[in-house]
């Protein structure tokens, strides 16, 4: 069974950086495709980031283009999110996901859905302000 734990989040000022960490255990994330969602208070949850199982496709919300990156290293079973030029309203609780039977190309054309994946973390708090 896989399991998925965020961290990296915490407080930080607008304009700073922040590394979230989806490390996985039980399994080898070799062959998941991971998103990043994000939900903030009274708001639905929403995607941020995603990259497929051979790190080689990856796509990103409009919000974040340009200020966010998601990169895996598989021989840690680990996928990232480096967050830049950090936003109040990027305040959230971010949740990375796992899903076993996304292809490339879907991840390529746009981030699949929250319920096309199989596996989810417990979230990790960012807070953005001065």
């Amino acid at each position: 069974q896989l399991q998925l734990v965020e961290s990296g989040g915490g407080l930080v000022q607008p304009g700073g950086s922040l590394r979230l960490s989806c490390a996985a255990s039980g399994s080898t994330l070799d062959y998941y495709a991971i998103g990043w969602f994000r939900q903030a208070p009274g708001k639905e949850r929403e995607g941020v980031s995603c990259i497929s199982a051979s790190g080689g496709r990856t796509n990103y919300a409009d919000a974040v283009k340009g200020r966010f990156t998601i990169f895996r290293d598989n021989a840690k079973n680990t996928v990232y999110l480096q967050m830049n030029s950090l936003k109040p309203e990027d305040t959230a609780v971010y949740y990375c996901a796992a899903g076993e039977r996304i292809p490339d190309f879907i991840v390529e054309a746009m981030c699949p859905g929250r319920y096309e994946y199989d596996y989810w973390g417990q979230g990790t708090q960012v807070t953005v302000s001065s």
